[in-house]
């Protein structure tokens, strides 16, 4: 499989998933064509007709869940700190004492703020939901792929899905442009489902021609992003694309992401069709999880 060369995308563009349970192939062929020339061109698209509700408007611990200060992450190398506070966690059933799934991260357990009660069930509830679609998402990446359409299936039974939840103070007076909402960089899973706060923007999307192009909150969607492992999966056929938010609105900022992964102990290899002579191998071969892990390290460690 390769890919022509393309104009720089000046957009974003806005797919509907209202069809996407739709057993009609016609419709399932459209929408799979759709995405597939989203993630060719963009690596970004907004997702509209999810079925997710609108979701909910603390210290971190050695696996990197729980809470994270304001500048203790750091994303762009060449940056001095992400002007960002947040709390992740992973899979956690709903009843607590369910035992029967976990994440598959090897991380450990969600650390839950103890004098908030009602923030660890609004949190999940809303995981949940966005989970659910990320599971839709993955066969209609395979049929994007010619691949069949159970392709991800035994690779994402214990998805190493990780959600946070960020806020973004306003950054006004002097800017250091070393010190921005989160520096320019790649997500590392196969894919990120975003909410963005709506009305105000800061999310940018760096183009070919290294243009930063908006990716402001659109009404009733959230935004799909690609990230590292459907890069190496696909050699690059699918695009992991550079993007960083700037929060310059005067006002603080909330964002929930979902980074969506593979099973940890999975092994990113090159899918044979998007390898050729014309489009050699661009990676090492490396497990989901020792990639992850060292991204961790990388952004957080320091």
């Amino acid at each position: 499989m390769s890919t022509a060369p393309l104009q720089p995308f000046t957009s974003i563009p806005v797919i509907d998933l209202e069809n996407i349970t739709d057993p009609d192939p016609d419709k399932c062929r459209a929408l799979v064509d759709e995405i597939k020339s989203a993630c060719t061109d963009v690596g970004f698209f907004y997702v509209k007709n999810h079925g997710i509700p609108a979701p909910i408007e603390n210290k971190k611990s050695p696996n990197f869940k729980g809470y994270s200060p304001i500048l203790s992450g750091n994303n762009d190398p060449n940056g001095a700190g992400d002007l960002q506070e947040g709390f992740e966690f992973g899979f956690e059933a709903l009843d607590a004492n369910d035992v029967s799934q976990d994440g598959g991260h090897g991380l450990g357990a969600n650390v839950w703020p103890a004098q908030l009660p009602e923030f660890r069930e609004a949190a999940l509830g809303y995981y949940h939901h966005a989970l659910e679609l990320g599971r839709l998402l993955f066969p209609l990446f395979a049929l994007a792929l010619d691949l069949p359409e159970d392709f991800f299936a035994d690779k994402t039974r214990h998805s190493a899905a990780l959600m946070r939840l960020l806020h973004y103070p306003p950054q006004s007076g002097e800017v250091d442009k070393r010190i921005i909402g989160i520096g320019a960089h790649t997500d590392w899973e196969c894919f990120t489902i975003l909410w963005q706060e709506p009305g105000i923007q800061a999310l940018q999307v760096l183009n070919t021609s290294q243009e930063w192009i908006d990716a402001p909150p659109t009404e009733g969607t959230l935004v799909i992003n690609l990230g590292d492992e459907l890069a190496r999966w696909t050699n690059d056929v699918f695009k992991s694309t550079v993007h960083r938010a700037i929060n310059r609105s005067g006002a603080r900022r909330y964002s929930i992401p979902l980074f969506f992964g593979t099973d940890y102990d999975v092994r990113l290899e090159p899918i044979p069709s998007c390898v050729s002579a014309e489009r050699p191998a661009r990676y090492d071969v490396i497990t989901a999880g020792d990639y992850i892990k060292a991204r961790l390290q990388a952004t957080y460690g320091h």
